[in-house]
């Protein structure tokens, strides 16, 4: 066991382990620590704790100091010179013609680097625009390509639902979602419904996903048999979030009304699966992708 302190770099991004060196912190403070891109202000987003060796990443750095008003300028400064960085860059990659878009750009604590984070469909050559970014700010320039889960956690921004995006707000890293999950989950397979406005599949798939497995087990889904109390039917309708079937009963006219039941009321003979035609399928997949 040993005691160290979480601190997190941006606003919703992973948080790493430090030895706090014999500091009592509190969330939100801010710190100076030593990480493999060089010196960093951090914030404190977890507080001093034991943890196991086996979730420590050795060597485990200690804390350099608490952040002092003249680091908290300097952070601010830098924040400033980042925006001019960007401009710059955008021109510069206009000029080389180049067939990418700058999302953001992060001068480190130290400027000893300076990191620009852009997007694009292939691989892009930029060696030039490095030489002519170096000869313009003096420092070590690195260019990092990300995906467009990436670019949305980044910018942020209003999801479909018209709240913030979870990548953004509280989503510390990305995990894989897939067409199954929606599958499992009731939803549309329509692209444009499932997708989130990064155009890939919504990350709320994945953390919501535990709780319908376990509704899963237990409601029916759309063409299902089942028995009712009115007698056997099939499933129209299925909200697995109320727990209630809409089930057209096979006794009734194929025009007539389909009655409302509730999961309890019901018992299961026979379950269905969704079908995918192979071209929708291949669009579906498009959107698992990072």
């Amino acid at each position: 066991m040993a005691e160290v302190v979480g601190v997190r770099f941006k606003n919703v991004g992973k948080v790493y382990y430090f030895d706090p060196d014999s500091n009592d912190l509190k969330k939100g403070d801010k710190v100076i620590v030593e990480t493999a891109r060089g010196v960093e202000c951090g914030e404190v987003a977890m507080e001093n704790r034991e943890v196991g060796d086996d979730k420590i990443v050795q060597p485990l750095k200690k804390l350099i100091r608490i952040a002092t008003k003249e680091d908290l300028r300097k952070v601010a400064e830098n924040r400033e010179k980042e925006k001019k960085a960007f401009a710059i860059c955008v021109r510069k990659i206009a000029a080389h013609k180049l067939e990418m878009k700058l999302v953001d750009v992060e001068y480190t604590f130290d400027n000893t680097k300076i990191l620009f984070y852009f997007t694009a469909d292939g691989r892009v050559d930029f060696r030039e625009l490095v030489k002519d970014l170096a000869s313009v700010f003096r420092t070590r320039i690195e260019l990092r390509q990300i995906g467009v889960r990436d670019e949305a956690k980044m910018l942020g921004g209003l999801g479909i639902c018209g709240k913030p995006f979870c990548c953004s707000t509280f989503l510390g890293g990305f995990q894989p979602v897939s067409i199954k999950m929606a599958k499992e989950q009731g939803l549309s397979l329509n692209p444009v419904k499932i997708s989130g406005t990064c155009g890939r599949l919504m990350c709320c798939l994945k953390y919501e996903q535990e709780a319908y497995l376990d509704l899963l087990r237990t409601t029916p889904g759309v063409n299902s048999i089942v028995m009712t109390p009115s007698g056997k039917g099939t499933v129209v309708e299925s909200n697995m979030l109320t727990g209630m079937l809409h089930v057209h009963l096979d006794s009734t006219a194929p025009d007539a009304a389909p009655q409302v039941f509730k999961v309890k009321q019901v018992k299961l003979l026979k379950g269905a699966q969704t079908k995918v035609n192979k071209k929708d399928m291949q669009e579906l997949k498009d959107l698992e992708k990072d």
